[in-house]
């Protein structure tokens, strides 16, 4: 979109419009920064790069970050940038279901970038309709290359948690942010002078020890990235500390004292029931056709159907349900080799006599070498763990 609204209108008129807009259009909260370089997080960001803490994320690159830090590269010509937040805390909260898998709250309905960024289209539009003029706008959410959390912090949004995300004195870090890059010479809002204090309860409660230090998470680690992003086997030695989630993880915001008394929303893009939980088993069994058919539309989707069969392996394997056997056994059969790789390791980690037959009577069978390598340390886990079964 091109054009711009020069200094004949009121900048208090133009806040005002840019504050109605953005709550008429779903969002719970807007603040605004200036379009000058993200200098400090770009440093930051590069350094992340550089230290290895960001590996497994090929996309996630210095240009990429450099792009990222310059909203008039984004934009040439930008004036203001302008953060928004989208509540994603459900008014109901579901407890933990026995022998399921956990789901993230944020991927618990439709998939929110393309939610947001009909929102942020339909906040520009009425605002062009409004002003009676053309002026210059993109938009971003958490897929584009724009720094969306230095962003939220320089605009007073909210402030940085010592795990990394954006808190927010009402909503908490139970928000999605999202930018509107434009030319609008918009009044900007000053950071808020909040911080974590003293408080680290998130750094100890991270199972894989994930938060390496204070604002520094080793991306390698954290089991959002591990359920998600990555591809191919999880380590070893962090698949027992990743309990039984199956897509991303809320451990570092749930004992949050910030997060505690946030406020929820009723918006019906979240909270659905039936994403809750999942059946493990069920998970495990899935044909392609099943799996889109229940995911499809959701953030599950990213994982795709292998990598949440891996997980819901991972996840059966730290509950040890010896009922899982007959699944775990299916998949060591006929799955694909990442996720009969992590059967294995949930069968040892079972470790009963019928998980030991199914890995002994698998290791004569199996011909892939990554896979046979994980059935006989399987076998010898169980072996050592449990030597009178």
């Amino acid at each position: 979109m091109t054009g711009s609204i020069e200094n004949g209108v009121d900048p208090a008129y133009l806040r005002r419009l840019v504050d109605e807009t953005a709550s008429e259009v779903g969002f719970n909260l807007v603040a605004v920064t200036t379009a000058d370089e993200f200098v400090h997080d770009r440093n930051i960001a590069v350094r992340r790069i550089d230290d290895g803490l960001m590996d497994g994320l090929p996309w996630f690159t210095g240009e990429r970050v450099r792009r990222g830090s310059s909203p008039n590269e984004l934009l040439p010509g930008a004036r203001s940038v302008i953060s928004l937040g989208w509540s994603y805390r459900p008014t109901e909260e579901i407890g933990e279901t026995p022998g399921h898998g956990q789901i993230a709250r944020y991927a618990r309905g439709r998939d929110y970038h393309r939610v947001m960024k009909r929102r942020m289209r339909r906040m520009v539009l009425e605002m062009q309709d409004r002003l009676g003029d053309k002026f210059a706008a993109r938009w971003y959410v958490d897929d584009g290359p724009m720094l969306d959390r230095a962003a939220a912090a320089r605009a007073g949004l909210g402030w940085f948690g010592k795990n990394g995300n954006i808190l927010n004195p009402t909503y908490g870090s139970w928000i999605l942010l999202g930018q509107v890059i434009t030319d609008l010479p918009l009044t900007p809002d000053a950071p808020l002078n909040k911080t974590c204090g003293q408080c680290s309860r998130c750094i100890p409660a991270c199972p894989t020890d994930a938060i390496v230090a204070p604002y520094v998470v080793d991306n390698r680690r954290c089991i959002s990235y591990l359920t998600i992003e990555h591809k191919g086997d999880i380590p070893r030695e962090l698949r027992a500390e990743m309990s039984n989630w199956v897509f991303g993880c809320d451990i570092c915001q749930e004992v949050c004292p910030v997060n505690r008394k946030a406020k929820a929303t009723d918006d019906p893009n979240f909270g659905r029931r039936d994403l809750s939980a999942v059946d493990l088993v069920e998970l495990l069994e899935m044909t392609e056709d099943e799996f889109r058919q229940r995911f499809a539309g959701t953030p599950i989707m990213r994982a795709k159907r292998e990598g949440m069969q891996r997980n819901a392996g991972v996840a059966l394997g730290n509950l040890g349900d010896g009922d899982a056997v007959p699944a775990l056994s299916r998949a060591l059969q006929t799955a694909a080799s990442v996720v009969r790789s992590h059967a294995a390791w949930a069968l040892g980690r079972i470790g009963s006599a019928d998980a030991r037959e199914v890995l002994r009577a698998a290791a004569d069978t199996e011909s892939d070498g990554a896979v046979l390598a994980e059935i006989r340390e399987a076998l010898a886990d169980a072996e050592r763990s449990y030597p009178l079964s």
